[in-house]
């Protein structure tokens, strides 16, 4: 049987006066009942699109996600956020579309609203999975030429930047760069600078130990970005953390290393084991009929 996409439903979720683009994607029900729905935190800069190739390989759930402000195709920052409000939004998000307990997954920058979320939302939290991120403003930085190119949303504007540069950002094979670029969606300049200003004097260090999730901290040994010294330091403070290193594996492994780290989330979660359909990317129709950011803040405005 050929293998089918799933496509999520998008549409606009509001919080205050801004609005998010959120998607949803319906899992399949194999045969064990629909599993507990999955918040996914993306990462900086990132549309909900890149999350397309993870979704069709996890599929048993539901996924819920959406773009930080000036994003993929949410209209820009109408002011300065933090983590914390990330979080009050996801929760706004769930609760209206009748989702009351999740599974919360962050990838990179998502790590921290991941955490500030837990921690908020101690009731909706049932487990939580910590992938290539920090404890905050506490992190041990990686490599500075790394760094460098994080500091400006370029490689997501110039994709021939982005593959010459792919293995020196993330530490993946520059082969790769082809499956993360299909559905990549360029962040605002303002979008961009605001989502890195949020992380600013934010730690988790000050609550972790109380969050009381099991939890799932997942590192690449060979990521220039967040190196594993920070995942020992969440292992660390987690009460209740399992920690687990990808060999060879850069920053983006959720991506390049996905079917792998998908069967360490499953086992994670004590899921039965079962045959993956394998997915190729495919460029979304959200992505070929992209929203433009001027737009989007008259249209918000309206």
């Amino acid at each position: 049987m050929p293998f089918t996409q799933n496509l999520p439903r998008i549409f606009f979720s509001k919080m205050g006066n801004q609005q998010l683009r959120t998607a949803i994607w319906t899992g399949r029900d194999k045969g064990f009942g629909k599993r507990t729905p999955l918040l996914f935190f993306n990462g900086i800069g990132a549309n909900l699109e890149i999350a397309q190739l993870f979704a069709d390989t996890f599929t048993g759930r539901d996924i819920i996600t959406f773009d930080m402000p000036g994003v993929g195709g949410s209209p820009d920052p109408t002011f300065p956020y933090r983590p914390w409000w990330v979080a009050k939004a996801a929760k706004k998000i769930l609760e209206e579309n009748g989702y009351h307990r999740v599974d919360v997954l962050g990838v990179s920058w998502g790590g921290g609203p991941a955490q500030q979320f837990a921690w908020q939302n101690k009731s909706m939290t049932r487990r939580l999975i910590l992938c290539a991120t920090t404890p905050g403003w506490t992190m041990v930085p990686g490599n500075p030429k790394a760094l460098s190119k994080m500091m400006s949303p370029k490689r997501y504007i110039d994709r021939d930047y982005l593959k010459k540069n792919f293995e020196t950002l993330y530490g993946d094979a520059a082969s790769s760069s082809d499956d993360f670029a299909i559905n990549m969606v360029p962040p605002s300049v303002k979008g961009y600078l605001f989502q890195l200003s949020a992380m600013v004097g934010w730690s988790s260090l000050t609550f972790a130990r109380r969050i009381r999730a099991r939890t799932l901290i997942i590192m690449g040994d060979k990521d220039h970005i967040v190196p594993v010294i920070n995942g020992r330091i969440l292992h660390a403070v987690y009460r209740r953390s399992r920690m687990e290193v990808i060999e060879g594996a850069g920053h983006l492994f959720l991506l390049t290393r996905r079917d792998e780290t998908v069967e360490i989330i499953r086992d994670f979660f004590g899921e039965p084991e079962m045959s993956m359909e394998h997915a190729d990317p495919i460029e979304m129709p959200s992505v070929k009929a992209s929203y433009n950011h001027a737009h989007d803040r008259k249209a918000a405005r309206a």
